[in-house]
């Protein structure tokens, strides 16, 4: 398989990736998961789950809801190759320190957007 990925386009999506989760207006929220996501995109960790761009939507909104003032941040640097993603997070107060940490596993759709994340929360 030919490798579809690079650090900058890697490094790009994962910041399309935190800021859609991170972005409180639902406008351009919207827009960084249209353009992060694949259409009929699905999402999955052991809390919550979202399918298609109405889904993922409304599951970030909930999560923002349950953790106001919290920020997701890249806990080091993701890892790429051929269609696969995997990258780290922290889930971070505002001024606190980090209360949780996760790491998402993607699966990228031809045009290089996400169609498919499962997370997994490594630290609660």
């Amino acid at each position: 398989m030919t490798d579809t990925t690079s650090t900058t386009t890697t490094e790009a999506l994962v910041a399309d990736y935190l800021a859609a989760w991170n972005e409180t207006d639902a406008a351009r929220r919207r827009e960084l998961i249209d353009r992060t996501f694949a259409a009929g995109a699905t999402y999955v960790d052991p809390l919550m789950s979202g399918e298609g761009h109405d889904g993922i939507a409304a599951m970030i909104a909930a999560a923002q809801e349950a953790y106001p003032a919290h920020a997701f941040v890249a806990a080091g640097e993701p890892d790429a190759h051929n269609d696969k993603i995997r990258f780290a997070w922290h889930l971070v107060p505002e001024g606190g320190e980090p209360i949780a940490l996760g790491v998402d596993f993607g699966e990228l759709a031809e045009d290089g957007r996400l169609r498919a994340v499962t997370g997994s929360l490594e630290r609660v």
